[in-house]
Order: C-alpha cells, then sequence, then structure tokens
C-alpha cells in the first residue's frame, strides 16, 4: 500500500543517515503506491525524483537484465573497496561488454563487430591466447596471429 511504502522510504532514509546527502536521485516506476507523500520524504533530502518512461512495461525488465549480469558475471566476485574501485571495475566490465563478449541476440556477435567472422575449414590446431580482465575474473579469448 502507499502507506507502507512511505513507511519504507522514512525508514531507509533514517537508516542512511548522513551518507544519504551522496545520492541525487531516485529512479522509480510510476505505481499507485509511490504517491506525493513517498516522493516527498525523498525530496526533503534534496533528491531528484526521475520516473520510467509511461506506458513501458519492459523498461524495468531491461534494466534489470544488464544489473543481474553485472552483478552476476564480475561484483558477485569482487570486493569493492570504494567509489573510485567500482567505477573501474564497471568501466572494464562496460568494455569487455561492448567489444569482446558475444550476445546471443546478434548470432554470438559482439555489438562492435560489423560482421560475422569468415567460418575455417582449416581445422589444424591454433594458439589461443586468453585475457585476464579484473584479474581474471573475466576472460577474453582470441587467435593467436
Amino acid at each position: 500500500t502507499q502507506d507502507w511504502a512511505v513507511q519504507q522510504a522514512r525508514n531507509l532514509t533514517s537508516d542512511l543517515g548522513p551518507r544519504i546527502d551522496s545520492l541525487r536521485f531516485l529512479l522509480r516506476d510510476r505505481d499507485g503506491k509511490y504517491g506525493e507523500t513517498f516522493d516527498a520524504v525523498f525530496q526533503a533530502e534534496d533528491m531528484e525524483i526521475l520516473k520510467s518512461a509511461p506506458q513501458a512495461p519492459r523498461m524495468n525488465a531491461h534494466c534489470e537484465r544488464i544489473i543481474g549480469s553485472i552483478r552476476r558475471e564480475v561484483l558477485d566476485h569482487l570486493l569493492i573497496m570504494n567509489e573510485a574501485h567500482a567505477r573501474h571495475v564497471l568501466a572494464a566490465y562496460e568494455r569487455h561488454y561492448n567489444q569482446h563478449r558475444p550476445h546471443q541476440a546478434r548470432n554470438q556477435l559482439p555489438p562492435d563487430a560489423d560482421h560475422q567472422p569468415a567460418t575455417g575449414h582449416d581445422i589444424s590446431p591454433r594458439k589461443v591466447l586468453r585475457t585476464r580482465i579484473l584479474g581474471g575474473v573475466v576472460n577474453e579469448y582470441r587467435y593467436a596471429a
């Protein structure tokens, strides 16, 4: 209910204490349980309320999908020390995700790939090189030249 959501917002802001000053935005959907009273709790902390696009029910699913991938593939395996470390880790994963990681929706091509690499019928053994990303949490493989 709306009363419950407002109470949860109050509990969160009091639990965060002075750390809430570092937060600038609250991103939320347009559900009816988040009314003006809910928003007022965060606006009192000088936070800007950002609402998801109207009539876009899948918007949340896309966000949850990428956040889940980041968490499962990287964040569950690292201890983040501070904001600078988090930014470094996320930037490295972003490069990997957009330049090397195969995507099922793109026929196992990375987003930056223009075309499918030619399939070779040469079955001779080739040397595979591994590049460790983030200390080996993520690995990238390619054939040696």
